[in-house]
């Protein structure tokens, strides 16, 4: 991603040698369409040119001698969360432009913000295949009697560059991206910044009692890692973890999926993904929190030394897991990361996976299933209600944990046979790997299963892209930002 510079002043920008892009905003009034705030173009001639008002439609005319453009704002007073998506919109449909001139009627400074930022988000081309129309957008000025700071403007381009990169990493083919291959980039990207790095890799998961992140890599000739990555400002007292499944691909083990099935899971690394682009931003940003995040990284293939039904191994806590489902992997390196998490006693413990498809299938593709402690929901509703990112708590069905019972373990990882709650069931598993605090009760988790959200397999719309979305890491950005504020 290109950096944009954003701006605001009561009169337009200075004039460039090359030419800036203006654009208006339009809404409809009873049954009539009309610019907002401008006078520029009257109804019949927005009707003429087949302006609509709908929320993100965009028409380019000439008006005058030069070029404009008019974007449907779907109502005169478009929300916070509206604004964000109106600037996605721009981002990609005005990508192609190096500079914009924006003549909209944003009321107050977190629209402004929620505007640039989609803007930003929404001007994204994935690294290695750049879309047809280059995005190059280097400038955007709003103009109008607000005045946005260097803090949120600094805000802005953290979150969309970490989201990009969240993208980035998710799109990029899995011969590519494996284990040590994110390690070696995760190394990279952090060496001039406050992020310490430290890798486990295969003989030292082995050594240090990560059985089941070891077990899920067995199978392939690529091993599995696990990274953590630490960043411990001067200030700040409270502690936040964040654990990421990064299943770099899964065919599904021995339990071998179709190739329909199959299709698109270089995305299972979405959650460490997600995870490496929040902390990158709040080290970035400087908040005074300190986070740690655990990047559970392996490849699930099917060979002759890949772990079978049946197989029984030892978690991190101590847990012995029967492993019903080799399918069911993504929870067995999280359990590790999770239990491993717990050895430091952080005030919130948050994991980050494409976990079940049962998630889709309950809550489609826009929404995050949320599980968890009382707090640890209460604070990602909040987080992901500022961020503008759905999610949907669901409940943890006592009668539900059952279907972790295992005849040989302590649990096993998967009820085969039943679908069930089966996003439920997954956060029931997750679960048990949660530790005490400090004050000897269980440390407040939450569960974000982005199975829906961390692709978009439809058009494009807002500032998601289609492909890998980034979903969720502004929440756990803002989520770090509240307990700062705590």
């Amino acid at each position: 991603m290109s950096e944009i510079k954003f701006s605001t002043s009561d009169s337009p920008a200075k004039k460039t040698s090359k030419p800036q892009l203006r654009v208006f905003g339009a809404a409809v009034e009873g049954k009539n369409v009309s610019l907002v705030g401008s006078d520029l173009l009257t109804t019949e001639q927005l009707q003429a040119l087949g302006v609509t008002g709908k929320a993100e439609s965009i028409v380019r005319t000439l008006a005058g001698q030069s070029t404009v453009a008019i974007i449907g704002l779907g109502s005169e007073d478009p929300s916070i969360d509206d604004w964000r998506d109106l600037g996605g919109a721009l981002g990609r449909g005005l990508g192609d432009n190096e500079a914009l001139e924006l003549h909209l009627p944003v009321s107050d400074l977190p629209r402004v913000e929620a505007l640039f930022e989609g803007i930003a988000l929404g001007n994204y081309s994935y690294e290695g295949k750049p879309d047809k129309k280059t995005h190059h957008l280097k400038r955007v000025h709003l103009v109008g009697p607000l005045s946005i700071d260097k803090v949120a403007l600094a805000r802005v381009e953290a979150l969309a560059s970490a989201v990009h990169l969240a993208r980035n990493l998710a799109a990029r083919p899995a011969n590519l991206l494996f284990p040590s291959a994110f390690v070696d980039l995760a190394e990279k990207q952090t060496a001039d910044t406050q992020i310490e790095v430290q890798v486990w890799d295969e003989k030292k998961l082995a050594k240090d009692g990560f059985g089941l992140i070891s077990a899920v890599g067995m199978g392939s000739v690529r091993p599995p890692r696990l990274v953590k990555l630490s960043y411990t400002p001067s200030k700040g007292n409270k502690h936040l973890a964040l654990v990421g499944k990064g299943i770099t691909f899964d065919t599904g083990g021995l339990a071998v999926k179709p190739l329909g099935g199959m299709l698109g899971m270089k995305y299972d690394m979405a959650g460490a993904a997600t995870v490496f682009g929040a902390i990158k931003a709040i080290a970035e940003l400087e908040l005074p929190i300190k986070v740690t995040a655990y990047l559970c990284l392996a490849e699930n293939m099917p060979s002759g030394s890949a772990m079978r039904p049946g197989d029984v191994f030892v978690a991190k806590n101590g847990k012995t897991v029967e492993v019903t489902n080799p399918d069911a992997e993504g929870r067995l390196v999280l359990a590790d990361g999770i239990s491993a998490a717990s050895t430091e006693h952080p005030d919130l413990i948050v994991d980050v996976a494409t976990l079940t498809g049962a998630a889709r299938v309950a809550l489609g593709v826009r929404y995050a299933g949320l599980m968890g402690s009382a707090e640890g929901v209460r604070r990602l509703e909040s987080a992901s209600a500022r961020a503008g990112e759905p999610v949907w708590a669901m409940p943890l069905a006592k009668e539900l944990r059952a279907h972790l019972d295992s005849p040989v373990a302590d649990l096993q990882n998967s009820k085969v046979g039943s679908s069930f709650g089966g996003m439920i069931v997954g956060g029931w598993f997750l679960s048990e790997f949660v530790g005490l605090g400090k004050n000897g009760e269980k440390i407040d988790w939450a569960h974000l299963d982005i199975a829906g959200p961390a692709d978009n397999e439809g058009s494009a719309y807002g500032y998601t892209p289609k492909g890998p979305t980034g979903a969720m890491l502004r929440s756990l950005v803002a989520l770090a930002e509240e307990m700062c504020a705590d």
